[in-house]
């Protein structure tokens, strides 16, 4: 993480790097993470997908995304900058349970994460919940709105996830870029509070 400032001298404004964080982006198999990291990231996002074949049918669960071709094997990777000051290096862990050894050196210095849901598979959400709730990973989760799946109350979404009041819920696009930015805005002021939190002096 790299942290800078900008500053005037002499009528001359000095430039230094801005600070930077690092967001995961995880969730079920086929919930939308490489769509949400390609939509917002500033710079042609890393992708590492290979083609689904018959040899991972009894591995991977194609229930409601039969129409799924591809999947990350690896990770995505993308950048955004939020403000002039503030950049997020955005690292989309895979959703399949055999590439999960991989999330523990994806979450290295991570300030946050976005748990991306699926109302129609939420079930598949529980994992990356519990890893980052295990962990004291501040994240937020984000329901990823499909065409043609049923809409429910965030209230009842958030009963359905068992998830604690503090942690932000939103609907979202992962298409949608300004959607996206709402989602990322809402896991660093998140992480942040909690931040501010730890440092608070305790009271006697």
């Amino acid at each position: 993480m790299a942290f800078g400032r900008s500053s005037s001298r002499r009528g001359k404004r000095t430039v230094v790097e801005p600070v930077t964080l690092k967001i995961l982006v995880a969730g079920g198999f086929g919930v939308g993470k490489t769509t949400l990291v390609g939509a917002v990231s500033e710079i042609r996002p890393l992708r590492t997908e290979e083609t689904l074949t018959e040899a991972g049918r009894p591995v991977d669960d194609l229930h409601g995304v039969e129409a799924k071709s591809t999947t990350t094997v690896a990770m995505d990777f993308g950048r955004i900058t939020l403000r002039e000051d503030l950049v997020l290096y955005l690292f989309g862990t895979p959703g399949q349970d055999r590439f999960w050894f991989l999330w523990d050196e994806l979450a290295q210095g991570a300030l946050g994460a976005v748990v991306l849901a699926d109302t129609r598979r939420l079930d598949d959400s529980f994992a990356a919940i519990d890893y980052f709730e295990r962990r004291g990973i501040p994240f937020a989760v984000a329901v990823n709105c499909f065409e043609g799946a049923a809409r429910f109350p965030a209230r009842t979404v958030r009963a359905a996830l068992d998830l604690d009041p503090e942690v932000p819920l939103l609907m979202c696009d992962a298409r949608e870029r300004e959607s996206v930015k709402d989602v990322l805005v809402a896991v660093v002021e998140h992480a942040l509070t909690l931040a501010d939190r730890q440092r608070e002096p305790a009271t006697t």
